[in-house]
């Protein structure tokens, strides 16, 4: 197994009002240093889409597309051992400070991508008051990925 100590800070601002939650970075995402580095993954392409943008270039563009966009990213795993970027993988990990990050922003709205956060999500924070929705993960390993279900909750999100 690979032990990595931690996986990213969460990424808001005072203005967020929508978190997306992953389980825990790609092995991409850790090279780039920030959320969906994997340039084969869904999210950058169907999240700024919806909003009727192209794919920011970099790290800052899409942080600026995020503040600009109120949304804010997490993973539901801070620290885990495991080997390569598949969720089934992941082992001995600790689980995200959500209830905290929710008393210390504005969120509102929660969407979970893919099982795994979502099954991580619903045993430690299933109880939460804030709306949320479980999609289908962005990951290029995810065969059963459909766009419209995304742009669906973003739209409730948004609304």
């Amino acid at each position: 197994m690979e032990e990595i100590k931690h996986g990213f800070e969460p990424f808001y601002d005072e203005n967020s009002v929508v978190l997306i939650l992953g389980s825990f970075p790609s092995v991409k995402s850790r090279q780039v240093e920030f959320y969906y580095g994997n340039k084969q993954n869904r999210f950058w392409k169907t999240v700024c889409s919806f909003f009727g943008e192209e794919v920011p270039n970099g790290v800052d563009g899409k942080k600026d597309f995020l503040k600009r966009r109120n949304i804010a990213l997490w993973d539901m795993v801070t620290e885990c051992e495991i080997v390569g970027s598949q969720d089934n993988k992941i082992k001995n990990f600790k689980v995200a400070n959500i209830k905290k990050l929710l008393q210390n922003s504005k969120i509102n709205y929660i969407m979970l991508n893919g099982s795994k956060a979502a099954e991580i999500f619903l045993r430690n924070f299933g109880d939460t008051e804030v709306p949320f929705v479980q999609l289908p993960s962005t990951s290029p390993a995810n065969t059963r990925f459909k766009t419209e279900v995304w742009y669906y909750a973003l739209s409730r999100a948004f609304e």
